[in-house]
């Protein structure tokens, strides 16, 4: 990727992530803005659905990865992407994986308590699958700074 690309992704990453603890496991979060969180729980509240997670890796061999988080809400027509930089979320994705869980929040819920919509994921190797892309990029970035 060149730097003009790096920034551009840069730009676009998604600042609202967190965790929260839910039955003594730390649970990654995706903090929506309030509107969108409510438009999405409009539509699914009370119904039997499924939500396909994928994560999509962007790297440049240089150690630049990020993750473009995937969902698709099986009814209501929702799609949601989310960028992150997974070397500033590395902790997120270790939970992922770790959980196979992941919940969608809004600014204002007080976090594991009200307001939350936890996502069992579909195929949890995508996120062990997902995690070690990740550490073999950040590792090569290492190794390359130490390098140079």
């Amino acid at each position: 990727m060149s730097n003009e690309e790096i920034k551009k992704l840069l730009g676009k990453v998604h600042q609202g992530i967190t965790s929260f603890e839910y039955n003594s496991t730390q649970v990654p979060c995706i903090i929506l803005s309030e509107q969108r969180f409510d438009e999405i729980m409009q539509k699914v509240a009370g119904k039997p659905i499924s939500v396909d997670t994928n994560l999509n890796i962007l790297q440049d061999g240089l150690g630049h990865v990020f993750v473009e988080v995937t969902l698709t809400f099986s009814d209501g027509g929702i799609h949601e992407k989310v960028l992150l930089n997974a070397k500033k979320s590395f902790d997120f994705f270790e939970s992922l994986a770790k959980t196979s869980m992941l919940a969608l929040s809004s600014p204002n819920s007080q976090l594991g308590k009200n307001n939350v919509f936890m996502i069992q994921l579909p195929k949890p190797e995508k996120a062990a699958n997902a995690l070690n892309v990740i550490k073999k990029a950040l590792e090569s970035q290492a190794e390359n700074q130490t390098l140079n």
